[in-house]
């Protein structure tokens, strides 16, 4: 496959743009401030996402995208915007898009009636503001004509940490594991994007959770993301 991944110097997009070239695929990394080293079967581009004819461009050749945008902190508003502007461009030549957003539009494993943001045992105050904005992204990717997309949800925390190399697949109830932890590392996550890619499973809306929780760091979680992949 020909994959375009935006954000690609990113936590998330850096671990999506390392299994698909491991597997086989052409991949075009694009980031905004950071070109990754090119490579066989790795091209680099600087681009910024709200350059629609631009977007469209890498678009048309590409047979899929995934989107791993992550606004500078502070700027969390800004992702919807974003969003709409890559879907915008993926409208063009109807390339397939796998958006890798955050927990927030989960239902609540405990209580179905509630999304993940409005359940504080899930989404603390001090997350609030980033976890409305993966509400947001959402919202707009719903919103839109294109419905070439789908949207994957991370667990509760996204966070580095040993990889599994193996995860559980659910839909849009958040998932919790044995222990009652909700995380993966971007390598198992960036297993079930490639995985999605190449298999897709129908469904518009999905989330994954590592099938072991292995030893993520704290410091550093990502609801909506790693500035870094803007």
């Amino acid at each position: 496959m020909r994959i375009t991944v935006l954000g690609a110097t990113g936590m998330a997009g850096t671990a999506v743009v390392n299994e698909a070239l491991s597997r086989g695929h052409e991949v075009t990394a694009v980031s905004r401030r950071r070109r990754h080293r090119a490579g066989a079967r790795l091209t680099s581009r600087l681009l910024d996402a709200t350059d629609v004819e631009g977007v469209a461009g890498l678009l048309k050749d590409s047979d899929a995208a995934v989107v791993a945008l992550r606004p500078p902190a502070g700027h969390e508003s800004d992702l919807a915007q974003l969003t709409t502007a890559v879907l915008d461009a993926a409208s063009r030549g109807r390339t397939p898009l796998l958006i890798i957003g955050g927990a927030a539009p989960l239902s609540s494993p405990g209580n179905p009636g509630t999304l993940a943001i409005d359940d504080p045992t899930i989404v603390p105050p001090a997350w609030r503001d980033v976890a409305q904005a993966s509400l947001d992204q959402f919202r707009a990717c719903q919103a839109h004509s294109y419905k070439g997309w789908v949207y994957l949800s991370p667990p509760a925390i996204f966070a580095p940490g040993d990889a599994t190399g193996s995860y559980s697949r659910g839909t849009t109830t958040l998932l919790r594991d044995a222990r009652g932890q909700s995380r993966i590392s971007p390598e198992d996550l960036a297993l079930a994007v490639v995985d999605e890619l190449e298999h897709p499973g129908g469904e518009q809306h999905i989330t994954v959770i590592a099938a072991e929780a292995g030893d993520l760091d704290p410091g550093r979680q990502e609801h909506v993301g790693d500035p870094e992949g803007a």
